[in-house]
C-alpha cells in the first residue's frame, strides 16, 4: 500500500511553491474573516454556545484538508447540519446546556465513524444515487425552519422551546400584539446592512458589517428598552479538549440520528467538492472525501467541535480568492484562531437580535431559487420529489426527511432504469447500410425479422418493460425472429437472464428465436458464466450485424420473402430494388 493512500496530503504537498503559499495565505485570511460571523450563527442554530461554531471552524478544516481529496473544499460548521443537530439533540436535552453539548459531541463522533467506515468500504458511489432535487428540497425546507427558529429573537414574542414549525407560527400569530419594535429594527438593520455591503462593498465581509451595524443600533436602543439580550463574550482560547459520552445507552440512542447526520454531511461535502472541481479541472475521489470528513468529525469531537461538512460559501470564496492547495483551508483555520484570540471580547456587545438578522440572510441564501424554477418547469416527477422532501423537512423529523429523500432518489433512479428505451431499427439505403432508428428516418422493415436496440441494463427492475415490448412484437406484429442490438446493455442480472431464456424458448416453439449482436465483453462473460449463453444457444450470439442478419435470414420463411417488397437486406432477392417508405409501426 502506498503512503499516499494513507496520507493523501503527500500527493498535493509537491504542488506547494512560494507563489502557491502566498495565494493560499490570502485565501485563508479571506475565509477566516467570512467564517467568524458564520461560525457564531451556525452554533446558535445548532443550539450550542457560540464558541462551538468557531471551534468547529478551527479543527474540522485542518483534518478534512489533510485527509480529503479536494484542493479547494473548506469544511466546518454548515447550516443544514446545524439544524439537524439541534433537531436531534433537543429531544434529549435543553439547548445550550452541558448535557446538550455532550450529546452533540457524541453525535459528531458517531457520524464520523459512519463516514470513515463508508470511505474505507469504498462506498463513495452511494452519493451518486441521491438526487440533487432532494438536496434542493431539503435545504429549502431547512432554510424556512432556520428562519422560523429566529422569530422569537427578532420579534421578542415568547415561543416555548421545542415547538414544531406549525406551533411556532401559531404562537407568533397569537401573540403578535406583543411584538418588540426595537428588536425587529435591530434585526432588519443588520439584514439590510449585510445585503447593501454585499452589493456595493463586495470586498468587505458583509455579515460582519451587518453585525457591527446591529450592535451600534442596539447600544442606542438600550436607553429605551431592556429587552435587548446580548450573545455574551466568547472565550478567547484554543478549542479545549472534550470527550463524547461513550455509554452504551447514549450511543444506542444517537446511532440512528448520527447516520442521518453522516449521510447529509457526505452529500454536502462531495456535491460541493465536485461543483468546485468542475471549475478547477480536478478529479475528486469520493471515497477519500468520505475518509477526510469522517476523520475530521471524529477528531473534532475531542476538541469541542460539533458535526461539520463542506461549506459551499467558504469553498466557493476559497477558489475565487485564488487558493492553490488545501493549505488555504489550514491557513483559514489558523487565522481564525488568531482573530478569536484578539477580538473575542467584542462579542459581548453583539445583540442576539442582530444574530437573528444574520441568520435570516444565511437561511435565504440556502434556497436555490434558480434550480427550483427549473425543476418545476421541466419535470413533474422531480417536482413531486422536491415538494415531498420539502414538506417532510418542515413537518416531520429532519433525519426522517433525509432518509425519505434518499429513498425517493433511489425510487426515481429505479423508475428511470426500469423503462429503458427500445427503439426499432432498420437498414438505410446508403452505401454504408447502417442500422437506423426508424423514428429518426422512416424506413421499410422486414416483415419477419424485428431489429431492436435496448439502451439500458436488463435487470429485475427493467425486465417487465422489456417483456411487454417483446410480447407486442410477437402478438401484435406476428414476428417470431427478434434481433437485439446489445451494445447499449451494461449488465444483465440473473432475473433478466432467466426472463430472456424464457422468451427465447417461447419463440423457438413458434419456429423463431431471440438473437443478440454486439454484446459487450463483460456482459457476455457474465452471460456465459450464468449459463445464459448455453441455454439460449451459441448460434444466437453474433459479433457483427452483417453476420447476424446473414445467418438469421436463412431461417426466414422464403414463401413470405418471395412476396415481400421491402428487400432491405443484401440477402433478399436483388430483383426488386430497395425502397424507402414510411416505417411500419
Amino acid at each position: 500500500m502506498e503512503l499516499k493512500s494513507i496520507f493523501p496530503f503527500l500527493g498535493w504537498l509537491k504542488l506547494v511553491t512560494r507563489d502557491s503559499l502566498k495565494a493560499d495565505l490570502i485565501a485563508g485570511l479571506t475565509g477566516a474573516v467570512i467564517v467568524l460571523p458564520q461560525g457564531v450563527a451556525f452554533a446558535t442554530i445548532a443550539g450550542l454556545p457560540p464558541e462551538y461554531g468557531l471551534y468547529t471552524a478551527m479543527v474540522t478544516p485542518i483534518i478534512a484538508a489533510l485527509f480529503g481529496s479536494s484542493l479547494h473544499l473548506v469544511s466546518g460548521p454548515t447550516t443544514a447540519i446545524s439544524i439537524v443537530v439541534f433537531s436531534t439533540i433537543s429531544h434529549h436535552a435543553t439547548p445550550g446546556s452541558p448535557e446538550f453539548v455532550s450529546l452533540a459531541l457524541t453525535l459528531t463522533f458517531l457520524a464520523g465513524i459512519y463516514q470513515l467506515v463508508f470511505g474505507i468500504a469504498r462506498m463513495g458511489v452511494l452519493v451518486n444515487f441521491v438526487s440533487h432535487t432532494v438536496v434542493i428540497g431539503f435545504t429549502a425546507g431547512a432554510a424556512i425552519l432556520i428562519a422560523t427558529s429566529q422569530m422569537n429573537h427578532i420579534t421578542g414574542i415568547y415561543v416555548p422551546k421545542g415547538e414544531s414549525f406549525l406551533h411556532t407560527w401559531a404562537d407568533l400569530l397569537q401573540h403578535a400584539g406583543s411584538l418588540n419594535g426595537y428588536l425587529l429594527a435591530i434585526a432588519m438593520a443588520t439584514l439590510g446592512a449585510a445585503i447593501v455591503a454585499k452589493k456595493y462593498l463586495p470586498k468587505l465581509p458583509n455579515l460582519l458589517v451587518g453585525m457591527v451595524v446591529g450592535s451600534v443600533l442596539a447600544l442606542i436602543f438600550r436607553n429605551y428598552t431592556d429587552a435587548i439580550k446580548l450573545v455574551g463574550e466568547i472565550p478567547a482560547q484554543l478549542p479545549p479538549l472534550s470527550s463524547p459520552e461513550f455509554s452504551y445507552k447514549t450511543m444506542r440512542m444517537l446511532a440512528p440520528e448520527a447516520f442521518a447526520v453522516a449521510l447529509l454531511g457526505l452529500i454536502e461535502a462531495v456535491s460541493i467538492s465536485r461543483a468546485v472541481a468542475t471549475k478547477s479541472n480536478q478529479r475528486i475521489n469520493a471515497n477519500q472525501e468520505f475518509i477526510g470528513q469522517g476523520l475530521s468529525n471524529m477528531v473534532g469531537s475531542f476538541f469541542s467541535s460539533y458535526a461539520g461538512s463542506g461549506s459551499f460559501t467558504r469553498s466557493g470564496v476559497n477558489y475565487a480568492a485564488g487558493a492553490k492547495t488545501p493549505l488555504s483551508a489550514i491557513f483559514a483555520a489558523l487565522s481564525l484562531v488568531l482573530i478569536v484570540l484578539l477580538i473575542a471580547p467584542l462579542t459581548a456587545y453583539l445583540p442576539i437580535a442582530a444574530m437573528g438578522g444574520v441568520i435570516l440572510l444565511v437561511a435565504y441564501n440556502l434556497v436555490d431559487f434558480h434550480h427550483i424554477r427549473q425543476v418545476f418547469s421541466f419535470s413533474k416527477s422531480e417536482s413531486s420529489i422536491l415538494l415531498t422532501t420539502f414538506g417532510a423537512t418542515l413537518f416531520l423529523e429532519l433525519e426522517f426527511a433525509i432518509y425519505l429523500g434518499v429513498l425517493l432518489s433511489l425510487v426515481l433512479f429505479l423508475a428511470k432504469t426500469s423503462s429503458p428505451q427500445i427503439p426499432t431499427l432498420s437498414v438505410d439505403n446508403t452505401p454504408e447500410r447502417k442500422l437506423v432508428n426508424i423514428e429518426k428516418k422512416p424506413l421499410y422493415q422486414c416483415p419477419q425479422l424485428k431489429i431492436i436496440r435496448i439502451d439500458m441494463s436488463i435487470y429485475f427492475g427493467s425486465i417487465n418493460h422489456i417483456q411487454k415490448r417483446l410480447a407486442q412484437i410477437i402478438d401484435q406484429e406476428g414476428i417470431k425472429h427478434i434481433l437485439i442490438v446489445a451494445s447499449g446493455i451494461n449488465f444483465i442480472d440473473l432475473a433478466g437472464a432467466e426472463a430472456l431464456v424464457a422468451e427465447n424458448r417461447g419463440l423457438v416453439r413458434q419456429g423463431g428465436g431471440l438473437y443478440f449482436v454486439g454484446m459487450k465483453s463483460t456482459v457476455y462473460e457474465f452471460a456465459a458464466k450464468s449459463c445464459f449463453v448455453q441455454q439460449i444457444g451459441n448460434d444466437h450470439f453474433f459479433d457483427s450485424k452483417t453476420d447476424a442478419i446473414r445467418k438469421i435470414f436463412r431461417k426466414l420463411d422464403k414463401s413470405i420473402c418471395d412476396k415481400c417488397h421491402a428487400r432491405i437486406f443484401r440477402e433478399c432477392s436483388p430483383e426488386t430494388p430497395q425502397r424507402v417508405v414510411l416505417a411500419q409501426t
